[in-house]
Formats: structure tokens, sequence, C-alpha cells
């Protein structure tokens, strides 16, 4: 069965556009999150959100096709363009065929449902795009990644909300042990930061209503904590076979030893009391690595500052982590870019490779008033060097969906640590 590794990494993020500036703003404890300047949100419970600034689409996509495309897909599109050029990945001279897309987004293309429905509205069925459709169906972010950049291998959408990320990535490293591609694009996009996306989770009582001080809204197991903060953007990796990756003498960060996936089948929002789904997704990524809970160094959590997310979470890792939970540096993207729903779990994927890269494990900021029930070594506000071999990723998503990655550094060792002898 083929190894996978990772060759290539894009963000697109609050904290930044590009892999090296997201990662310094992550290194530094950036807050990304600011009142919301993408409409008008005065009305609104909470007028805050992680958006992206400092994105131009034109710079990734002719004119044309950026004016059509939706700002999620324009994303998308972005990531996966840095993550090819970052892997020096040339589709053609590789073999389009060859090059997979799994890809998706959690909540959909808002932005573009809700002004053609406002056309509809005002205007009438007559001025409705002639694009509306193919810009809204789930599929296109993947779609139009295989489109701009020539890839001809399988593309599949996913789509389970805020594990989509993961997912993704998980489904991509399956695809080439199964054969059925030599390298993919994985990853996950969102563009969330409308009016009624942002009034439906204000309404259900799951976003951070400080308003006064945006930068420290988000601060997951801190004991003020009163929700999430929501945000934008789009992460990417390339996931290649290690056998091709060695025969282009591609650089590799990194390589994927393992991938979890559960459903709590519990409630449509809120994970059971004892985390049981997410202690299932991180027990099987361990057994697919091969690996003992001990050989985990650093663990990326999905830690979004709602109040019963991370206390679940807190006791899902105690129960496959045992003692070695203690001992275990955890922290959380979130408090930094906020919660980019479909994308969160790629964009933290590359920050989990990063990290391995580094050996260094970026702070949970905002984490002054730790909540006695999320007692773990959270890395507050203040990143620092580690020794780190293998770490892991989790995402938990409504509906009740779990995933986590196991990945680990890159030495160009044959053995990649694991204890099952593959």
């Amino acid at each position: 069965m083929e190894r996978v590794v990772v060759t290539g990494l894009g963000v697109v993020s609050p904290v930044g556009t590009g892999v090296e500036r997201f990662w310094a703003a992550l290194r530094q404890g950036v807050s990304g999150v600011r009142p919301i300047s993408l409409f008008d949100a005065r009305d609104l419970p909470s007028r805050i959100a992680g958006e992206v600034v400092d994105f131009c689409p034109e710079d990734f996509l002719p004119r044309k096709e950026a004016r059509r495309l939706d700002r999620a897909t324009q994303f998308a599109v972005a990531a996966a363009r840095m993550a090819l050029r970052d892997a020096a990945l040339d589709p053609a001279a590789f073999g389009p065929e060859d090059i997979g897309v799994v890809f998706g987004l959690g909540v959909g293309q808002m932005g573009t449902f809700e002004a053609e429905h406002g056309v509809l509205l005002r205007e009438g069925p007559r001025r409705v795009s002639p694009f509306f459709i193919a810009n809204v169906i789930p599929n296109m972010p993947a779609c139009q990644i295989a489109i701009q950049c020539g890839l001809q291998g399988p593309v599949v959408p996913l789509t389970s909300a805020c594990s989509t990320g993961t997912d993704c990535i998980g489904q991509g490293a399956e695809l080439i042990r199964r054969g059925l591609a030599r390298a993919v694009v994985a990853g996950g996009t969102e563009a969330p930061i409308t009016p009624l996306t942002v009034a439906g989770f204000a309404n259900a009582r799951a976003l951070s209503r400080r308003n006064d001080c945006p930068a420290e809204a988000s601060c997951p197991f801190d004991r003020r904590r009163d929700g999430f903060v929501i945000g934008e953007g789009a992460g990417a990796v390339v996931l290649e076979a290690l056998s091709t990756a060695r025969a282009r003498g591609a650089r590799i960060y990194a390589e994927v030893l393992g991938y979890g996936t559960t459903c709590d089948a519990f409630h449509i929002t809120a994970p059971p009391g004892d985390g049981g789904g997410l202690v299932r997704a991180m027990r099987l990524a361990l057994r697919q690595a091969g690996l003992p809970p001990e050989a985990i160094d650093y663990l990326n959590a999905h830690g979004t500052a709602t109040p019963l997310n991370d206390k679940i979470e807190t006791r899902a890792i105690k129960t496959v982590f045992g003692d070695h939970a203690r001992r275990l540096p955890i922290s959380s993207t979130k408090s930094m870019t906020g919660h980019l729903l479909g994308a969160a779990g790629a964009v933290e994927f590359v920050a989990t490779v990063l990290s391995l890269r580094d050996g260094f494990v970026h702070p949970t900021i905002n984490l002054h008033e730790p909540d006695p029930e999320c007692d773990l070594d959270y890395v507050p506000l203040v990143g620092r060097p580690a020794p780190l071999r293998v770490a892991m990723t989790n995402s938990l998503a409504f509906g009740g969906q779990n995933a986590s990655l196991v990945v680990a550094r890159w030495d160009g060792s044959e053995d990649p640590g694991r204890q099952d002898g593959r």
C-alpha cells in the first residue's frame, strides 16, 4: 500500500494569505478577528468575524472568472494554486489524469445565494444570473480547482460541516493508498460571513457576542468563552504517493499516517457528554498509523470556544491519552482565526504540518482564565519550541461528525515510526 506524503501547502486566512504570512501570525499570537466590514452588521447580536482582508482574486484567476465565482470558490482555487506551486508540481508535466481533487465546504456559497435571492425579490426572475446554479452547487469549488488547474483525475466534493477540511485530506490520502490517483489536491473552503449565515448561527446562540473586544472574543478553553467567532478562508494541501514524490525529487513536509472518521448519531449540534464519537475517531487514526497514544507529541484541537465543545473535547482527549494527556501540548488555531467552518480542518492541518516542520507549538491566545474542566496544557498566550515528530489534529461538526488525522514530520526515514510493520 502506498505511503502518502505532503508536498505542498496553501492558505487563505484571516491572519494572512500565503503559508509563511499565516504561520508568522500564528507563531506571534496575532488575532484576525475584527468588526464585520463585508456588510452592515449593526442589527445582529454578533458583529465580529475572522475576515480575510488581504485577498485579491485576480492574483489567482482571470478577471472574468474571478467576477463570476463565489468568494468561497475563489478562496479554494487560490489555496489550491498556492499548494501546487509550493509542491513545484506542474500538472501538464506530471500527468493531469493522475491528479485528483478532494475539496469541500461546510455551509455553502451563501454570498451568491443571498445576492441572487435579493435580485429575484427586487427585480424579478429574469434578472437572476444564468451562472447562479453553477455557482452554488456544492461541487463547484472542487470542480473549479480541476478546471482552473487542469486536473483530470477523480474529483470528489465532500461536505461534512466543520469536519469537511479534515475529511477531505483523509479521503484524499485514501484515494492515493487505493491507487486511484498519484497525487491529490485536498482541503476545504468557506465564505460564510453573510447576513443570513451570521444571523442563523447567532440565533442558535453559537456565536460570541463580545463585540466590544473582537481580538479577545475567541477564547477556547477559557471560562469566559461564550461561543465561536465565525471566519472565512481556505486551506489546501498537495498529497502524493511517496514513490512518486521521490521520483520527481519533491520536497516533502510530512507523512499522513492515520485517519479516523465517525458519527455520534446523538444530536444535530451537541456532542455526547463523554465525547465518545471523537474518542473513536482519534483511536481509529492511531490504529491506522500503528502508533500508541504516547507517540503523539502535539495535538491541534478543534477548540471552538463554545462552552460545551471545549469541555467535551478535553474529556475525550483524557480518555484516549490517559496520563499522557497531561504531558501533551495542545493548542487551538481558532483562537486567532475564528472558526472557518468547512475550511477549518484544512487550515489547521496546514498549521500542524508547519508546527512539525519548525518544532514549534503556536499558542492558544486569550486563555487568561482556564476553565477548571479544561485543565490540560493548552499552551496559553505564548507559543513555545518543542521536539515534535508526530502530531494529531481534530475536527468536530454539526450532525455529530468527527474526524482526526495523524501526521509525522518527514525526515527521509524508511520507517515512519509505525508499530505495525507496514
